[in-house]
């Protein structure tokens, strides 16, 4: 429709009436006019965010048949499997199944073309990492890959299913969700632009449009208490990996002055108490950028200092060098044509803690602020190592040999354009997933796809202990004992608050179990799973929470989605043995006390419910467990210990029974099978008060070797 009303030449007598026609144009033509040009485009599904679950989704909407379009703010496609992860946290590669799987074959395609190596040869390269299945020949598959490689995949997706892709485009969300009868009906971007659709997929890292349309959701860490788990809330006290102070030799000071708390707190230690343990609090976990890095002289960029560079900003990075830190480029992960996957690890790396609390919920330009801050931290950090004279010389020199490459990212300075959102909104949907669920402890309903990564928590805090020493908190490493399914409830609100929005990446789930549904196949999957449900209700006119799920399972394993896994893992393979089968009063490892450093396991054959734990061969003293019990009445007990034993374990453990008569250390060998069931060896009988509680500790104080605890029995004694 024109909106020209008028030729160029006009009459004398037309023009004295201009004025009321042109009145009578802007109040009664000019609203319809501008009403039918901004009158946006229906589709039968509308996704906003261009990350892995949102491509994916795209492409089964158009396989369904289904209208669709991809609007959001990313520049380019992918968002952190194309922006630096391709050292692709994987877990069990057999659950990853669908486009997820065909995204990962995509991948294997291009490296088998001889133009795919260019600073290096495949056999050169070999078949690295990832349990040396980087290459996977026999399924078609490849795991690791280049960023460039990753983004090129998913712009073949777009083309091969011509979707229309709006790039760049934010939403408003304060005003920007239009709303009818619970069902959202268009979103409207800050540009003006909207998009009218049937069905919606929030496919974003910070979950926008599900929170700009009123779905419930949270941020931070739940308490223990909310879900009733054990890994949640604030973890003083628990360290798993190699991202905190304990691995050092001595000690760090947080201070100015080491050891003068008047002299101020160094950058990048918060002088706030951490919480209690167990606690929930507004903090998430740590972001980073995962670079991609070459040293491959002829595809290198120097580090370059970057702007609003601060050297003090490191000062705690010295004294851990000077505390014997010496594991710098532990996570330098090879990636084809001599680059790698870096990602943080050690106490001070890449992750920039506690700088990000206020992202999840900040504007656009307070998260540009964050992200800016977190690219100056991580560049200032690379090139402080390399250049700083207070490094270590083979470190400093180390460092030098590495830059940017020149042929990633080439439109963003070789810096990756997405920063890892690893934690942001979680939606509270119509179910929650929680390490229950992770752990096998309660069922899954109506499964949607699977996943099988280890409960994952980088640090949240870096805070000073009691002693005044310096300690990051909030890392997390519990394995899931294999794969565990993922429930549709989980990917969908509750029906009050919204019947036509799907959420493939801010799902419903506490924190701890977002640590391991968060991987980027697993987002692919869960993307997969929305769009075909979203097109299922607009066949059916029905509300996303009453899609039957049934012919829902039926599509997904058609389309080649694993819903539920049957082969042999660790957790199905291993003879469990569960309390409700053993007498007396049993407490499992999980439910023990830990301080130091334990890392939980389900290698050995036998072990008592879902696995045991392990002191990684410490051997410092640092690392202690304790079995607290009460007991239903007084009496003679027979206290008996749980391991499960092997050549690498201790001969000398010493473990200490608290007991009504005092205090008796009985020494364990744990290199023998303990001889009741293969299972216990009884530490000697005992007795014991009812009004207090019974207690077993174990320490790895001068032992010879990895030090387990599986659980403790205390048994009647006639």
């Amino acid at each position: 429709m024109s909106c020209l009303l008028f030729p160029p030449r006009v009459s004398h007598r037309m023009r004295t009436l201009v004025p009321l026609i042109a009145f009578l144009f802007t109040v009664v033509v000019y609203p319809n006019c501008h009403a039918a040009e901004s009158a946006p485009k229906q589709y039968d599904l509308v996704v906003y965010g261009g990350t892995s679950a949102g491509v994916i989704a795209a492409v089964q909407a158009k396989k369904m048949d289904k209208s669709v379009v991809i609007v959001g703010p990313d520049k380019h496609l992918g968002g952190l499997t194309s922006g630096g992860l391709g050292w692709t946290d994987t877990g069990n590669k057999s659950v990853i199944g669908g486009l997820s799987r065909d995204f990962y074959h995509r991948i294997y395609k291009t490296y088998q073309k001889p133009e795919a190596w260019v600073q290096q040869s495949p056999q050169q390269y070999g078949n690295k990492g990832q349990g040396n299945r980087a290459m996977d020949g026999k399924n078609r598959t490849m795991w690791i890959f280049e960023p460039h490689v990753a983004e090129q995949v998913y712009e073949d997706y777009i083309r091969e299913y011509d979707i229309p892709v709006f790039r760049e485009e934010y939403l408003d969300r304060k005003s920007g969700v239009t709303m009818n009868d619970g069902r959202i009906t268009a979103i409207r971007m800050l540009s003006g632009k909207a998009f009218a659709g049937k069905m919606f997929i929030d496919a974003t890292y910070e979950g926008d449009l599900m929170a700009a349309a009123g779905v419930s959701y949270h941020v931070g860490r739940e308490s223990t208490a909310t879900y009733g788990e054990k890994w949640n809330g604030v973890q003083t006290g628990v360290l798993h990996h190699s991202h905190h102070f304990g691995i050092l030799k001595e000690p760090v000071s947080p201070y100015v002055v080491p050891g003068d708390p008047s002299s101020g707190v160094l950058p990048r230690v918060s002088a706030d108490p951490p919480g209690e343990k167990g606690a929930g609090d507004h903090r998430i976990q740590a972001y980073c950028f995962r670079m991609c890095l070459t040293n491959d002289p002829s595809n290198r960029i120097p580090f370059a200092k970057p702007e609003g560079y601060d050297p003090s900003q490191y000062e705690l990075l010295v004294r851990i060098y000077q505390a014997g830190f010496n594991q710098t480029f532990g996570k330098f992960d090879p990636i084809p044509n001599h680059k790698t996957d870096t990602n943080n690890h050690g106490p001070m790396s890449t992750d920039n803690i506690g700088f990000n609390y206020e992202y999840p919920e900040a504007s656009y330009e307070k998260r540009r602020e964050i992200i800016k801050e977190h690219e100056t931290y991580q560049k200032g950090w690379l090139y402080f190592i390399a250049n700083d004279p207070r490094v270590p010389e083979k470190t400093r020199a180390e460092m030098r040999r590495w830059g940017l490459p020149k042929d990633e990212f080439v439109d963003n300075g070789n810096w990756s354009h997405q920063l890892y959102i690893r934690e942001a909104r979680r939606m509270v949907g119509k179910f929650v997933m929680t390490e229950h669920e992770l752990l096998k402890r309660r069922d899954t309903p109506e499964s949607v796809g699977m996943g099988s990564y280890t409960m994952d928590s980088h640090n949240v805090q870096r805070y000073i202990t009691p002693e005044g020493h310096v300690q990051n908190e909030g890392d997390i490493g519990v394995s899931t004992n294999g794969p565990y399914e993922i429930a549709y409830g989980s990917l969908v609100p509750k029906k009050q608050e919204c019947e036509n929005l799907l959420v493939p990446v801010c799902v419903s789930s506490s924190h701890i179990a977002f640590g391991s549904i968060r991987m980027e196949p697993v987002f692919m999957i869960l993307g997969q799973s929305s769009a075909t449900a979203a097109a299922m209700a607009i066949d059916k006119n029905i509300a996303v929470q009453d899609v039957p799920y049934d012919q829902l399972r039926e599509r997904l394993e058609a389309d080649g989605q694993v819903l539920h896994y049957t082969g042999s893992t660790s957790h199905a393979a291993r003879e469990r043995v569960y309390l409700k089968d053993l007498e007396g009063t049993v407490v499992d490892d999980s439910k023990a006390q830990l301080t130091g450093t334990w890392r939980p396991s389900t290698s050995s054959s036998k072990f008592v419910e879902h696995g045991y734990v392990h002191d990684d061969d410490a051997a410092d003293g640092k690392a202690t467990i304790a079995f607290e019990a009460t007991l239903p009445k007084a009496g003679e007990y027979e206290v008996r210990l749980a391991y499960p034993p092997n050549s690498n374990r201790a001969s000398n453990v010493n473990v200490i029974v608290d007991h009504a008569d005092g205090s008796t250390v009985v020494r364990v060998n744990q290199q023998t099978k303990p001889p009741i069931k293969s299972l216990f060896v009884s530490l000697g009988k005992f007795r014991f008060d009812a009004d207090h509680k019974a207690s077993v500790r174990i320490t790895n104080e001068g032992t010879n070797g990895h030090v387990v605890a599986d659980a403790v029995q205390w048994l009647p004694l006639p």
